[in-house]
């Protein structure tokens, strides 16, 4: 018999770097991309929540604010063992509230299942996205650009994320392109690929440069989640030989469209991000 929702929410915990290990098992068995250095960043810039059983962490969820107007919701994961138990929902509905507190509109990246449980709780679809994931073409012998220009980032992204940007920058596979007048890449190592993004770029044709560049360089697997309105980035995929993976829907709280100038963000950081 599950447990109600109120015991639920009365078993959730904060989390903190004690609890990293779990937390990539939990991600790790649902098949996602994130390692210990993702979380280890996500818990230093946002605030992570979870539920145990035993000791052992069961489900999990995160939040990162972005002020002064929104807040990412991420890494919402139940084990197998415990799902179908309403640990989600109550997890959810607590990282809202924290964010509600701030006077932050809650949004996330829905996977097509989720966006059911979202929409009764006042979620609005904003723009769907989707995963690719393809071959890179190079060696792996990558060059690290430090001097990439992030500052563009504020007004595509619609907020100051400049300190998780620095992380990935500072990582020691890092990989940046960036030609100087504001367009950059970024990529991060995955569990199971090297993740590109973000793109941001003013025109498609800026956007497409890096990811070829990107392409040229990267080995082994490589993923991208690009907004589906972005046709010309999607067809240089394809003709690189990328291919859907799944699909996510961006959804925000009470709100239709996207902060900032999403037409520059040519592909995101990934769902966990924004």
């Amino acid at each position: 018999m599950g447990l109600t929702e109120d015991a639920n929410t009365s078993r959730i915990i904060p989390l903190d770097a004690s609890d990293i290990p779990d937390a990539v098992k939990l991600s790790a068995e649902a098949g996602w991309n994130q390692v210990a250095a993702d979380w280890s960043m996500m818990l230093a810039q946002g605030e992570g929540c979870g539920i145990k059983d035993g000791g052992r962490l069961v489900a999990s969820g995160l939040a990162l604010p972005y002020p002064p107007d929104f807040g990412w919701i991420s890494m919402v994961l139940v084990t197998r063992t415990h799902r179908h138990r309403g640990l989600a929902t109550a997890l959810l509905k607590h990282l809202i509230a924290r964010l509600e507190e701030r006077g932050l509109v809650p949004m996330l990246d829905a996977t097509l299942q989720g966006r059911a449980i979202y929409l009764p709780l006042g979620f609005h679809d904003v723009e769907p996205i989707s995963r690719w994931r393809g071959p890179g073409r190079g060696t792996g012998q990558l060059p690290v650009r430090e001097t990439v220009d992030i500052d563009h980032d504020h007004g595509a992204f619609g907020a100051d994320r400049s300190a998780i940007l620095k992380n990935l920058l500072a990582r020691p596979q890092a990989f940046a392109l960036g030609p100087g007048d504001g367009a950059f890449l970024l990529t991060r190592a995955g569990r199971t690929a090297t993740q590109i993004g973000p793109i941001v770029a003013r025109t498609a044709r800026q956007a497409i440069t890096l990811l070829e560049q990107a392409i040229a360089a990267l080995a082994g697997p490589v993923l991208i989640d690009v907004p589906d309105r972005e046709t010309e980035l999607r067809e240089t995929l394809a003709r690189h030989g990328f291919t859907v993976e799944r699909g996510f829907i961006r959804m925000a709280l009470g709100r239709k469209r996207a902060f900032g100038d999403p037409t520059q963000m040519r592909a995101i950081a990934g769902p966990e991000l924004g």
